[in-house]
């Protein structure tokens, strides 16, 4: 039996505040709620006034498409023609299940410990409570799993920073010979004609008015902005799936399989596109019938997969071995390509916020709580700039899309989707008695995780280095000759 002290302490000596929030909390609040009681039959924060089925598929819709879609061509190169699709199938499946364990272990907690609801952290907290020797340490489940939540949302928006700079700098360089028509040359690729500044430069460039954005505060006025995004995102995906499908070469000859060493890349880019599961609780506990929520699961992950799997596929068909680190960055010289590309930019930057909301949370209430009242909003806002700063020094010392989103995905991605799911129900149901084979099947996907997450972190530490001394050894050589 579990202890029976309240694991959610708000000490002095705590690192992180006591609240797991997701970005759907920021433009979707929790309504008021009195103090905790016994949990009825499927009884969540949202009742009435929760979100409905349709709200909350949209919801994990957005929750789990961004730019990790757009990188899933080069992904699907890493793998193979063959081999990367199915392997996306596989990691979905993997996915839905670790997620569909989450919502499982969350219910059995909550009934246990009387909460009507529990967060991410929260849940990994009372599973280590129900283990004896565990119960000492089981504060360290809620600390891990805030603490992976962090780099993974910070993780998020150094990729936004590099997206930007890297899709806007093609913009400008390719603007003085951008035309109407979409067929101006044979690598179906933009032409950059005219060089301009560093990508870095344009992170820089950024950096204030990204500052600017995270002082809203409340993220609720962002909420008519963050509509026009979704809009426009998805209004671009539907023109790249246009464009990838009328121009796909034929006769196809691209590997089946690809090589060994880079498949750890494809299993970074792959799970940091996966990585949807921080939403799953929040939308859970806030839907009016969530007892119907494992149907939105289902239904909208089955949509994510398959859009994964086929712009992947098309993507890398269409541009073959000159896919980029973004699609987006493989299209035309023509107007309605180049505003597919600063349209999808306009919704990454109002998504920066969402994102950055979940770190924010977490870090900042537990200073700020510290400080004399008059000096709350000063040190709020100077820590935010200071965090959005560390994002984009990040990028600058990064600035390979591809890379950064593969890194990304295996350090932090792979613990939160595959590797923590597993263990929660092994903890969870620790004194239920689990079967064997549910326990073979959890240390197997904890154990792919953690390959992943090892083979991935080293393979994209080793090729980012690699790629920066090809950098330094070309301006060198520049340099030189001049």
């Amino acid at each position: 039996m579990m202890a029976s002290s309240d694991v959610d302490v708000r000490g002095e000596g705590s690192l992180f505040s006591d609240h797991n929030p997701s970005e759907m909390d920021a433009l979707c609040p929790s309504p008021p709620s009195g103090p905790s009681r016994p949990q009825r039959h499927y009884e969540r924060i949202g009742g009435r006034t929760g979100t409905s089925f349709c709200q909350t598929l949209i919801h994990l819709l957005k929750g789990n498409i961004g730019t990790g879609l757009l990188g899933l061509p080069l992904a699907v190169k890493n793998a193979g023609l063959v081999l990367g699709p199915v392997s996306l199938l596989v990691m979905g499946v993997i996915a839905v299940h670790c997620m569909s364990l989450l919502v499982k272990c969350s219910h059995h907690l909550s009934a246990k410990m009387d909460r009507p609801s529990l967060t991410y952290g929260e849940a990994m907290q009372y599973g280590m409570e129900n283990v004896s020797w565990l119960r000492r340490h089981s504060r360290w489940g809620k600390q891990t799993v805030n603490l992976f939540l962090i780099i993974t949302q910070l993780g998020f928006c150094c990729v936004y920073f590099v997206f930007l700079s890297d899709n806007v700098k093609q913009v400008v360089e390719a603007a003085n010979s951008t035309t109407f028509s979409c067929q101006i040359n044979n690598t179906n690729q933009t032409q950059i004609l005219v060089r301009s500044f560093d990508s870095r430069i344009y992170m820089l460039f950024f950096l204030p008015f990204v500052i600017l954005l995270v002082f809203t505060p409340n993220l609720k006025y962002l909420a008519p902005f963050s509509l026009v995004a979704n809009l426009v995102m998805t209004a671009s995906l539907i023109l790249i799936y246009f464009y990838s499908l009328t121009n796909i070469p034929y006769p196809i000859d691209l590997p089946k399989v690809g090589r060994a060493k880079d498949y750890p890349l494809f299993f970074g880019t792959a799970i940091f596109a996966f990585e949807g599961i921080g939403v799953v609780l929040p939308l859970e506990n806030k839907m009016q019938r969530p007892q119907k929520f494992s149907l939105v699961l289902y239904l909208g992950m089955g949509i994510v997969t398959f859009l994964y799997i086929s712009l992947g596929t098309i993507g890398y068909m269409c541009f073959g071995e000159h896919i980029d680190g973004s699609i987006t960055l493989n299209l035309p010289n023509c107007w309605t390509y180049q505003a597919v590309k600063l349209l999808y930019c306009f919704g990454i930057f109002i998504t920066f916020a969402l994102q950055f909301y979940v770190p924010a949370e977490i870090l900042i209430p537990s200073v700020v709580a510290r400080v004399p009242e008059r000096w709350e909003t000063p040190v709020d806002l100077l820590l935010r700039t200071v965090l959005v700063i560390f994002t984009c020094i990040l990028a600058v010392l990064i600035p390979e899309l591809d890379l950064v989103i593969s890194l990304v995905g295996s350090i932090s991605s792979s613990f939160l989707a595959l590797i923590f799911p597993p263990v929660l129900e092994l903890l969870a149901f620790h004194t239920e008695g689990l079967s064997p084979m549910v326990t073979i099947k959890n240390v197997v996907i904890s154990l792919v995780g953690l390959i992943g997450f090892v083979t991935g972190t080293y393979i994209a530490i080793v090729e980012i280095i690699a790629r920066n001394a090809q950098k330094h050894e070309e301006t060198f050589s520049s340099y030189m000759v001049q």
